[in-house]
């Protein structure tokens, strides 16, 4: 049920980072499939975050008129560094996950810039202003967006939890072996 509801929120991201853009500018500083990419990775799962990461990376490049690849590049690199280090590092809490989320960004934006400038191809806007406003909407984004993921999983595992306990509670049985007393 995760993997799906995963691979449901980065179809609905990269729609989003390819109308939204067209909606206001503020949005253009939101990389919403970079949120769930790290978010993929945070679950540690090495495999399915690489696979993720690949996917939105080249299918925003194919829909965008950038270099064809290096947001796949940098995506797919994203994604092996978050999942190497949630499988380090204990980090199940948002308030550990916001710097994680600031760094990917950074680290995304630089690795993607870095592959245009390597190949000659020179950015419309300003490089450092770019990943300014980018750092600044996706971590505030990505926080408000895994705050609503995490409450929808608390809130299903919750219930879960109650229905399953709920049929196990019966009156304690009096164990008929009584083992050292005669």
């Amino acid at each position: 049920m995760e993997q799906v509801k995963i691979t449901v929120a980065l179809i609905i991201a990269v729609i989003l980072q390819w109308t939204l853009r067209n909606v206001h500018e503020v949005f253009m500083f939101i990389d919403f499939p970079l949120i769930v990419i790290v978010y993929a990775a945070l679950q540690r799962n090495i495999i399915k975050a690489l696979l993720f990461g690949t996917i939105a990376g080249i299918a925003v490049d194919a829909l965008s008129s950038g270099l064809l690849g290096a947001n796949g590049f940098s995506k797919t690199l994203i994604a092996f560094a978050v999942s190497e280090l949630a499988r380090r590092v204990y980090l199940d809490n948002l308030l550990l996950q916001i710097p994680v989320i600031a760094g990917a960004c950074l680290i995304d934006d630089l690795v993607y810039y870095g592959m245009h400038r390597l190949l000659g191809q020179d950015p419309n806007a300003p490089v450092l202003i770019t990943i300014a406003y980018s750092l600044i909407g996706t971590t505030i984004a990505g926080t408000i967006i895994y705050l609503i993921l995490g409450n929808i999983s608390a809130d299903r595992l919750k219930t879960r939890r109650r229905d399953s306990f709920s049929s196990r509670r019966q009156t304690r049985r009096r164990n008929p072996i009584r083992l050292g007393k005669r």
